[in-house]
């Protein structure tokens, strides 16, 4: 099995420790690809109108200045750096020394920085959207597009494919389809009813991740098995995928307590 998970906006800079060093990142074949982004990144970071250009508050400037020495920054392993909601529910660090080896070997993150990363790769803190245009790459979904699609091909061939990303990172790769399940959430209403949840999606991706590394479902190569083992925790609902289209794994969650 394979979990796709994007990155988060939140991130803790490393204290101290070496710079990012490309030639020690997972995925070799996109160091000339992951340079030039940096690359690029510093380059608009030093612009006066780079908050614009990066679609980010003024209020993160100290992010933006840090972007201009991306290179010389401390770097961190990832699952260090990135601290979002989905991360925090993940909670990586409080994992035994077996389950992060599982998390290490099934988890990808795709990022508008470095593509595709696993979460022992070292990297430093940055500050960088996929759905931006950046400089000479252009739409970095697209860019990565064309980075992601066959290396990536070959490496998830055969795995039931559990995907977690949101749209814009959805964009920069397409796994192959039929084995594929986007992770939906929705909230049963007080009437009934049901709710896509939005920004606590993330929530549940970070707990439904985290589930499947304790509970060592990773093993699970088809959705009927993985479905079977989750609805003795959780509320799942299954459509199926096709060649042309991923299915999609719903996880439907009561609404919260009125305070």
């Amino acid at each position: 099995m394979l979990i796709l998970l994007p990155p988060s906006e939140g991130k803790a800079p490393a204290s101290k420790g070496e710079p990012v060093d490309f030639a020690n990142l997972s995925f070799s074949e996109l160091t000339e690809a992951r340079e030039l982004v940096a690359k690029e990144l510093m380059t608009v970071s030093s612009h006066h109108d780079a908050p614009q250009l990066l679609k980010v508050g003024k209020t993160l400037s100290s992010e933006i200045i840090c972007n201009q020495r991306i290179l010389a920054e401390p770097a961190a392993a990832a699952a260090e750096v990135y601290t979002g909601v989905l991360y925090e529910a993940l909670d990586y660090s409080s994992f035994t020394a077996a389950q992060k080896q599982r998390a290490d070997s099934s988890i990808l993150v795709i990022s508008a920085l470095w593509g595709a990363l696993k979460l022992t790769d070292r990297i430093p803190a940055y500050r960088l959207s996929m759905g931006i245009r950046l400089g000479e790459c252009g739409n970095l979904a697209t860019f990565w597009r064309g980075e992601l699609s066959s290396l990536l091909a070959d490496y998830a061939q055969g795995h039931l494919i559990i995907d977690c990303r949101s749209a814009a990172y959805s964009n920069a790769w397409k796994p192959p389809q039929a084995q594929t399940y986007l992770v939906r959430v929705e909230q049963v209403q007080k009437d009934g009813s049901r709710k896509v949840v939005s920004h606590f999606a993330k929530h549940y991706r970070g707990l439904l991740a985290r589930y499947l590394i304790m509970e060592k479902l990773l093993s699970c190569d088809s959705i009927e098995k993985l479905s079977e083992k989750l609805n003795s925790h959780w509320t799942v609902e299954i459509t199926p995928a096709t060649p042309k289209q991923a299915g999609i794994l719903t996880l439907v969650v009561p609404a919260p307590p009125v305070a």
